[in-house]
């Protein structure tokens, strides 16, 4: 057992995925905190936690260059309420601060890697598309070989209609009320879908015209806003609904993985980058997830990411032992979570070849605690685990 997270980290790897086992528990965030600090002064370069890419920017401009204050970057720069924690406000005033006193080239980048939704609900795309519409508009209606064909000037209001037809849960999980097959809906894909390949098509024009920066700014939110289109597609399928799920659950997963190869084509050459999720999102291993009824699997987003990347993937798995706030007791001494208990009295990192073969998944917890428990197929895919004995135990004031 180990708190040096360079006993865990061979000079080769280039992503660093650390879990958490629940969204609830904010002691991991503490000690992800802890642990970047000294990946920094092993060369790591950029952060990329599970929330909303576009929203993220503006906490990375923050991060960067200072623009804005904090508290409006943890009000606005977040997705799934993760602005609200307090660990994150300490991550993000520490790497502007880091930044200060840094050249350029070697300052820290915030970014997220999550699309713009939650798992039962996702917003009109309409911000995203207009913010790409309005990139291209600028500079190819001076061009004067712009492609006709492209209609810079679409109302993609008349075509969406009320944001709040997209953005309600019933849209996500009800088939029926989705609007994701209406030929509107098929308008807005190959419209984005032909922004897309201008954005690629003109690129040296573009960036001569305004910065790589703002170029990938476009791409980001273009991106986004197709994802959304996507979703909402998938999201309109009427096939069984264990199906209907799983495929949201994959195209989620498939729209992270996505986001993490563009970041690491900006990240490469500056440094590895640590990556914070849920176990589910970063395990490179099948997700299984009973959800009422149903039992759902997709491939996450680390499976993905391993599969398509040739760059070196460490994925660290999140255990919890207890925490009485939201009820998670004692865990049985037989299971993975007891054997870590007896052996981790604060929190600690270890191999995951330390378990008896009798140990099992513990039963005890609740779907309202949002926990899942170590098991085989997370052990499985884990290069090692960091387990925190007793949450608010390690939490600072």
């Amino acid at each position: 057992m180990s708190q040096d997270i360079q006993d865990f980290v061979t000079p080769s790897c280039d992503l660093l995925a650390l879990g958490e086992p629940t969204h609830r528990e904010p002691a991991f965030a503490w000690v992800r905190n802890e642990l970047f600090v000294q990946l920094v002064e092993r060369g790591f370069r950029s952060i990329a936690l599970e929330t909303d890419r576009v929203a993220a920017l503006t906490v990375n401009d923050f991060v960067q260059e200072g623009i804005g204050t904090l508290d409006a970057v943890m009000a606005e720069g977040f997705s799934h309420g993760f602005g609200q924690l307090v660990a994150n406000r300490h991550l993000v005033a520490w790497m502007c601060e880091y930044n200060q006193h840094q050249p350029s080239t070697e300052r820290l980048t915030f970014h997220g890697f999550d699309a713009p939704m939650e798992t039962t609900s996702a917003p009109s795309p309409r911000r995203y598309l207009e913010h790409a519409r309005d990139y291209l508009k600028r500079d190819l209606a001076l061009a004067a070989d712009a492609d006709p064909a492209l209609d810079l000037d679409i109302d993609f209001a008349s075509l969406l209609g009320d944001d709040e037809r997209w953005s309600r849960q019933e849209a996500v999980w009800d088939a029926a009320m989705s609007v994701g097959a209406t030929a509107e809906a098929e308008k807005l894909r190959c419209l984005a879908d032909d922004m897309l390949t201008s954005l690629y098509a003109r690129a040296p024009q573009l960036i001569a015209a305004t910065s790589r920066a703002e170029w990938l700014r476009a791409k980001t939110h273009l991106t986004a806003g197709l994802g959304l289109l996507r979703y909402h597609k998938q999201a309109s399928q009427r096939i069984e609904e264990a199906a209907r799920i799983s495929r949201l659950g994959a195209t989620r997963d498939a729209l992270m993985a996505q986001n993490l190869l563009d970041i690491r084509a900006v990240e490469t050459h500056r440094g590895p980058t640590l990556l914070f999720a849920h176990n589910l999102h970063l395990q490179p291993t099948l997700i299984t997830m009973p959800m009422a009824d149903m039992v759902t699997n997709w491939y996450g987003a680390g499976d993905i990411m391993k599969s398509l990347s040739d760059e070196h993937y460490t994925f660290i798995a999140g255990s919890l032992g207890r925490n009485e706030t939201f009820a998670l007791r004692e865990p049985e001494p037989d299971t993975y979570e007891g054997f870590l208990q007896r052996r981790i009295t604060t929190w600690g990192l270890t191999t995951t070849t330390t378990f008896p073969s009798s140990a099992r998944t513990r039963t005890d917890p609740t779907p309202e605690q949002g926990y899942f428990p170590l098991d085989k197929a997370t052990l499985a895919g884990a290069d090692a685990i960091l387990h925190i004995n007793d949450g608010p135990a390690i939490i600072k004031p």
